[in-house]
């Protein structure tokens, strides 16, 4: 069966099929290896899209903006200082008028709804470049890179220690439970992801043949292919840093912890950025087992896939 995603938005990946995923990881491997050489089709040609941004950015605004525009597109960069985004005008109306002028919409803030509304209302595909509860296009970009490093992923192990609650954790669990790959959360009890999530992944993951496991014990990395974290505190939550501390402080991820897998080929993924010191050490991110900058570059390039799929229908 062929896929086609022209006119998609995504919002997070429980709206994708694993095929339709597996189709966007092999177009992503496809967009990067036309970087390599030094390949830009102009595929964009025409086309403009709205990079809406509540929250600071680094790697996914790069990521949209170089993807957009070395294919000969044109992309506008928004902030909330720039535009009345939810303030003096509904986020219906500014999603209404945005898609009259734009081929698409990138959205990174606050809430999910936000996003869900401007997809809503826009009648142009929307990407969600961050919400509190999804970060879509950096799960993709760590299956891609999981993938470059140890093969297919259907049946690895990936291992998230840290703040099984975040954006980060919610997404791969919904990208793993969807591709067959098995993945475990590994947090204090007080930071486990929502019953309504798990319940919404435990009939994917038996459709896949994904094992999902949540446990507070750090013993659990034993066998894993990869190793994940992601800071300790996540942005709108700055008050409860010294809380995070207290809580994740058995959970950095150190020399110690990798050597627990029981073998030398794990790899280390983190979503960036990072604090040395604090969920990870300087030692093992800019060590040998690390792809954390394999997986920002690949930012790029499975973004430059999802976009080139829903407007190109590629």
């Amino acid at each position: 069966m062929s896929v086609t995603l022209q006119g998609r938005s995504l919002l997070t990946w429980l709206d994708y099929s694993g095929e339709e995923i597996r189709y966007l990881l092999d177009l992503s491997k496809q967009v990067k290896a036309e970087s390599k050489n030094a390949k830009t089709p102009q595929r964009f040609i025409g086309k403009t899209i709205a990079l809406l941004f509540e929250k600071r950015s680094t790697r996914t605004r790069c990521a949209f903006e170089t993807a957009f525009g070395e294919e000969g597109g044109h992309p506008v960069f928004l902030s909330t200082a720039d535009i009345q985004l939810g303030a003096k005008e509904s986020i219906e109306d500014t999603a209404r008028v945005l898609g009259r002028m734009f081929s698409a919409i990138q959205f990174r803030g606050f809430k999910q709804e936000t996003v869900e509304t401007l997809a809503k209302y826009s009648g142009v595909p929307v990407y969600n470049g961050l919400t509190d509860q999804f970060h879509p296009t950096q799960a993709l970009a760590d299956i891609m890179t999981l993938e470059e490093s140890l093969g297919p992923s259907k049946g690895k192990t990936l291992c998230f220690v840290g703040d099984g609650r975040n954006n980060v954790a919610r997404s791969l669990m919904v990208i793993c439970a969807k591709l067959g790959v098995h993945f475990t959360v590994i947090t204090p009890q007080e930071l486990n992801p929502d019953a309504a999530l798990q319940a919404c992944c435990a009939p994917l993951a038996a459709a896949s043949g994904a094992k999902i496991a949540i446990t507070a014990d750090t013993a659990a990395v034993a066998g894993a292919d990869a190793i994940y974290t992601d800071v300790w505190t996540s942005m709108g939550e700055e008050d409860k840093k010294e809380e995070r501390k207290r809580l994740l402080s058995p959970y950095q991820v150190n020399q110690a912890l990798m050597d627990k897998t029981g073998r030398t080929d794990s790899i280390f993924l983190h979503c960036l950025p990072a604090v040395k010191g604090e969920e990870v050490t300087a030692g093992v991110i800019d060590g040998p087992q690390s792809r954390a900058w394999d997986e920002a570059e690949n930012r790029k390039h499975t973004i430059k896939a999802i976009m080139l799929a829903t407007l190109n229908n590629a």
